[in-house]
């Protein structure tokens, strides 16, 4: 076979290449309600581990895992990250299921068997084209709500600890969730009750007694 003929076949094998590509991409326009290919997520995927530095990859968590650690990073999880990745991780929430590509839910297998030096940088430095913002600690505009590196490294104990997340866990992270304009005109409604209900109680038990 002539050069000229191998040459053209690659630039068509390329060009298909492309074509399939932007098809993956540009599939449903650029609805956010739409879901990844599987040729989409693959190659997201084996981006996003070639973007992470090798030498992020083998780092290792210099944070001793403890109740105490799991505690705290369960709390912050549940003010800063569970807004879009849910309480126990499976990101199943109103802004996560608005973003374009969906928080992956953390449970499972693919967030899992990364590594946590690799879970890590994500934290850290978010991903690009996605809704996960960097949460790093060199003092971007997201370091002052979030914490310290070292904040970073706890909530990769808390990542492990998720598919085992128990009922009271949960039930503790649901008090620690930003409260929207509802939540929190409802709990006014609930103190001014109470503020008004005291007062008339204490003067009924007063009034008792006196009797």
């Amino acid at each position: 076979m002539k050069r000229g003929t191998i040459l053209i076949l690659i630039a068509l094998v390329f060009l298909g290449v492309a074509v399939a590509m932007a098809a993956s991409v540009l599939h449903d326009g650029v609805s956010a309600r739409a879901k990844p290919t599987r040729l989409e997520t693959f190659v997201a995927r084996n981006a996003r581990h070639l973007a992470i530095p090798r030498n992020a990859r083998l780092s290792q968590n210099p944070v001793l895992d403890s109740p105490e650690i799991q505690h705290e990073a369960r709390l912050h999880f549940a003010d800063h990250c569970a807004i879009c990745h849910g309480n126990d991780g499976n990101g199943d929430t109103p802004i996560g299921n608005g973003l374009y590509p969906k928080p992956p839910d953390l449970r499972k297998r693919e967030t899992q068997d990364l590594s946590d030096g690799e879970l890590f940088w994500i934290i850290e430095n978010g991903v690009r084209f996605t809704g996960m913002p960097a949460f790093s600690s060199n003092g971007d505009h997201m370091a002052g709500n979030h914490g310290s590196a070292q904040d970073s490294w706890k909530l990769v104990h808390f990542i492990r600890h998720l598919p085992h997340l128990t009922a009271v866990e949960r039930l503790e992270m649901e008090r620690y969730n930003p409260k929207g304009l509802e939540d929190r005109a409802e709990e006014q409604e609930e103190d001014e009750f109470l503020n008004e209900a005291t007062p008339k109680a204490k003067s009924e038990s007063q009034s008792h007694r006196r009797k």
